[in-house]
């Protein structure tokens, strides 16, 4: 989450008439995260999430983000439900929207890694829907038991061992980059208690984690490279993915992420 694009009052109050959330009182852009801007509104009825598609996200697959969402509410799952228009809609218009520069020899790296995966990619593992950017903000807990999820801007039809890759980079590394093995057993464990890795999952898992980590570190570092400092948007830094896609290139077994 974070605010790319501005929004007066004036368009709000008119925007928020097509929607049975009752008259604006108040609103804020919310700061966190990099991918959409975000808005807290208070409105008569409660307080809503309203979000801005911004440059990531395709207009035409926000039927099938939301639609998950929906399915995944009636499974169980606590996570963001869209608010539907008076006309029956969902999603509306408002505000007009639905590297070498960071580290010396790191186009060089990138492109020795695209090579690498062009080659060696895995593609006949299973797969179904995954959410693809469960990092920590966008997992919530009550005490130790998990209450909801949200961001599913990001799932997609792919393999489940990626979702496992992309958690291991999101989790389980320390603010000094080392890679901490007592939570990446903990996650594996966790998981595999629910759905066992299959032997080839588990071969892969190395090459996974790398392209999940070059992954965000490439949309890190065209945000970090172009988007202007200040306002209510977090850069994050994309060194600490450079650094994740060097451990994982260095990994012999996948026993070394704490896999039994």
């Amino acid at each position: 989450m974070a605010v790319y694009t501005d929004v007066n009052e004036n368009e709000l109050s008119a925007f928020l008439k097509a929607y049975p959330v009752g008259e604006l009182l108040s609103y804020k852009g919310i700061a966190e995260g990099t991918e959409n801007s975000n808005f807290l509104v208070h409105a008569s009825t409660g307080s809503y999430i309203l979000t801005l598609y911004e440059k990531r996200v395709d207009k035409a697959d926000l039927p099938f983000f939301l639609g998950l969402m929906g399915h995944l509410a009636r499974k169980g799952i606590s996570c963001p439900l869209p608010v539907t228009a008076h006309d029956g809609t969902v999603i509306g218009t408002l505000a007009g929207r639905p590297a070498d520069e960071v580290e010396p020899g790191l186009a060089a790296e990138v492109d020795a890694d695209f090579l690498d995966f062009g080659r060696n990619w895995p593609t006949r593992l299973p797969q179904g829907i995954i959410h693809a950017d469960l990092f920590p903000d966008n997992v919530f807990f009550l005490g130790e038991k998990l209450s909801g999820l949200i961001d599913f801007y990001f799932a997609c039809d792919d393999l489940y061992a990626y979702d496992v890759a992309t958690c291991l980079n999101a989790w389980c590394f320390e603010k000094d980059f080392s890679f901490n093995l007592t939570k990446g057993a903990a996650l594996l464990a966790g998981y595999q208690s629910v759905r066992p890795l299959e032997g080839e999952e588990k071969a892969a898992l190395p090459m996974l984690a790398r392209g999940s980590a070059l992954r965000f570190m490439l949309t890190r570092l065209y945000d970090w490279l172009t988007i202007p400092n200040g306002g209510l948007v977090m850069k994050r830094d994309p060194t600490e993915y450079i650094r994740r896609m060097r451990f994982h290139r260095a990994i012999k077994s996948p026993s070394e992420y704490g896999l039994t």
